[in-house]
């Protein structure tokens, strides 16, 4: 996650939500993407450290806990800025041009200056931080499934130049006559229909017989199964992991305006706003514009408050909401209050949570070395393949 400081109601339910969920299911890497946040706001500098550590204690109020996953700052491992140079020399650049999110940013950030290598490459340097820690899944929303399938492409790309030894050939035909022959038809079969329509079915078929192999072949190794498994998919030594994006389920709050969520439109409701706060924000937001007055009947689906019901209100409170305010039985600020009532009871354990590390920077700081120290060990070894897997181990 980029760092913009403290964090806001859209980002706990976008997104925090889901990675306290997934770090009791997954061994999890998350980390505060300060290169990322350089590609658009390079020229900030001077509060790039505060926004840094409010996030993370954020995250840590949230409930991540350090205990349990990998918490870390992307700008300590030179590991991620080494993986994006050298993947950066066989991506092309048609590759890059086609994101989507990069015609949208340029169009949604015309008071920034985004005509730069750094912001046209911030897809290829999202592998790398994917990629050096072999992910298998990327938690994404459809939004930015276009960066995952980006960095499967690349990893591919990568497999298919560096994966393939000069003997390659040999390898192959080495590793399907131990498979037999039946077998290794019905290899060949699956991976032409891989090859040619991209069928799960067939990649899962052709995996299986490899799998198979695994513990009834005489003589099988693990290096006969992984240049198989390659070869079905086009490639050679899978150095580097193609990762699937993980769709989870993600709440979407409006803003107090209903527009987007965001600090930099002022409509936001932060994690940790103090209760008087959250209170006069809720009061000030925009309702159904057709209810002029007290007296006129609304429509819930017009108004952004409904949308913060349906995330925090139970079943008979929307019942009540949708009967007041379409009857004009209820007032816009009634029916605003159960709202109130329900994120300040929300905010009450992060708000705790919090307070010990406001109190105690250090902690943070602690947290996020160790963290540093484990996501290296991970990366250091990748970078060791794929420095062998280049020629530039000597």
């Amino acid at each position: 996650m980029r760092p913009t400081g403290a964090l806001h109601l859209g980002h706990y339910h976008g997104a925090l939500k889901n990675w306290v969920r997934l770090q009791q299911e997954h061994d999890c890497f998350f980390f505060v993407a300060d290169w990322h946040a350089l590609t658009t706001h390079y020229e900030e500098r001077g509060v790039m450290e505060r926004y840094v550590y409010d996030m993370v204690i954020d995250w840590i109020a949230a409930g991540l806990d350090p205990e349990a996953c990998t918490i870390f700052i992307q700008s300590r491992l030179p590991e991620h800025a080494e993986l994006f140079t050298l993947l950066a020399m066989g991506t092309p650049l048609g590759w890059l041009e086609r994101v989507p999110t990069y015609k949208d940013q340029i169009d949604k950030l015309k008071d920034r200056d985004l005509a730069t290598y750094g912001f046209l490459g911030y897809p290829l340097l999202q592998a790398a931080d994917i990629l050096i820690y072999r992910a298998n899944y990327v938690p994404v929303g459809e939004d930015q499934a276009s960066h995952v399938e980006l960095t499967r492409e690349v990893a591919r790309r990568f497999n298919n130049l560096y994966g393939r030894a000069s003997d390659f050939e040999a390898r192959i035909a080495a590793a399907l006559a131990k498979l037999g022959r039946d077998d290794a038809r019905y290899y060949e079969r699956q991976r032409k229909v891989f090859g040619e329509t991209g069928s799960s079915e067939a990649l899962a078929k052709g995996e299986s017989v490899v799998h198979r192999a695994a513990g009834a072949v005489a003589g099988w190794s693990a290096d006969d199964s992984e240049l198989l498994l390659g070869h079905l998919k086009g490639s050679g030594k899978s150095i580097l992991t193609e990762p699937q994006a993980l769709h989870t389920e993600v709440t979407r709050l409006p803003g107090l305006d209903g527009a987007k969520m965001s600090k930099s439109y002022g409509n936001a409701i932060l994690m940790r706003d103090e209760p008087a706060d959250v209170a006069k924000k809720v009061r000030g937001m925009t309702t159904d514009p057709a209810r002029m007055r007290r007296t006129d009947p609304g429509d819930p689906a017009k108004c952004p408050v409904w949308q913060f019901h349906q995330v925090y209100s139970d079943a008979a409170t929307r019942d009540w909401v949708v009967s007041g305010c379409t009857s004009a039985g209820i007032g816009c600020l009634e029916c605003k209050q159960p709202v109130i009532d329900a994120i300040v009871r929300e905010q009450q354990p992060w708000r705790e949570r919090a307070a010990a590390y406001l109190a105690n920077p250090k902690q943070v700081h602690w947290i996020v070395e160790m963290g540093t120290e484990r996501a290296r060990t991970v990366a250091k070894q990748t970078m060791k393949d794929v420095r062998d897997a280049m020629g530039l181990s000597y």
